[in-house]
């Protein structure tokens, strides 16, 4: 029969949210560009807030989009397949995102520049008085980040096997797990004994660490929107690419903090007085 579907592929209609999604980005970036000049232009403010709102529409609406195509069955196995390799090659770019941070990092450390007054040949720089004490709360953040990979595994197995109390627990605890992090982080980063920018420490410091907590509160998002879903019903044990997603990105986030945990806070800080 004419126009009758013969495939496993899902042809998606025709779209709005990728073109508003683009004309948001470049406005996105545009304020920010703004904003780093705002002596000399002004209404970065309004440019800026109309990016980040044309962000955070298009990511609602498009995610929507996809969690409707799941629910009508339109994501076949070949599709689920497709959608993973989508994720890993995501996962991938991001890995290559904190290469250059710890690139940075390795670079510094290791061959600190003789002529700098400020690094004065060695690392931690001669100005880094002190650096933070990587078995307090760097530690105990370690072990925070280890106990939510248990948790989120926990309601990933529950799913596969049909326990839903088991999903929904597993995703509370996670989620809870993150918030915890973050705050703690954020707690760190007030009684931090050195600033960003003063020295090729604080600066690669700042932002491997923040980039990694930022990670951290995407992560977070993204298994809250899992655990609507999963009140709601949406995922089976057949079919839940969506929280498998979310996990994938979260034990990312883990490996991640175990490689800044050891080179940055413990390798990185040997030999400097401790905070």
């Amino acid at each position: 029969m004419a126009g009758a579907k013969n495939h496993q592929y899902h042809i998606l209609p025709p779209d709005i949210w990728p073109l508003i999604g683009s004309i948001s980005a470049v406005t996105f970036t545009s304020g920010l560009v703004l904003f780093m000049h705002r002596d000399t232009m002004s209404g970065w403010p309004i440019v800026l807030g109309l990016g980040i709102a044309g962000l955070i529409a298009t990511f609602f609406s498009w995610f929507a989009n996809i969690v409707k195509e799941a629910q009508a069955g339109e994501h076949t196995p070949v599709v689920q397949l497709h959608l993973r390799y989508g994720m890993i090659l995501f996962i991938a770019s991001e890995v290559m995102f904190f290469v250059g941070w710890f690139w940075s990092f390795f670079d510094f450390a290791l061959f600190p520049s003789e002529l700098s007054e400020v690094v004065g040949g060695q690392f931690p720089p001669k100005a880094i008085e002190a650096v933070m004490d990587p078995f307090d709360l760097p530690l105990l953040n370690t072990l925070i980040l280890l106990c939510s990979g248990t948790t989120v595994t926990w309601a990933h197995h529950s799913l596969i096997h049909g326990d839903r109390d088991g999903l929904k627990k597993g995703l509370w605890l996670t989620i809870l797990l993150g918030l915890l992090f973050s705050s703690i982080q954020a707690y760190e980063y007030a009684h931090a004994p050195f600033n960003f920018g003063e020295n090729t420490y604080g600066s690669v410091f700042y932002m491997a660490t923040g980039f990694h907590g930022f990670h951290v509160l995407v992560g977070t998002i993204f298994l809250i929107v899992c655990l609507v879903r999963a009140y709601k019903g949406h995922f089976t044990p057949q079919q839940h690419f969506g929280f498998e997603a979310a996990a994938w990105y979260w034990h990312f986030v883990d490996v991640v903090w175990l490689f800044l945990f050891v080179s940055i806070y413990v390798w990185g800080g040997w030999g400097a007085p401790i905070h």
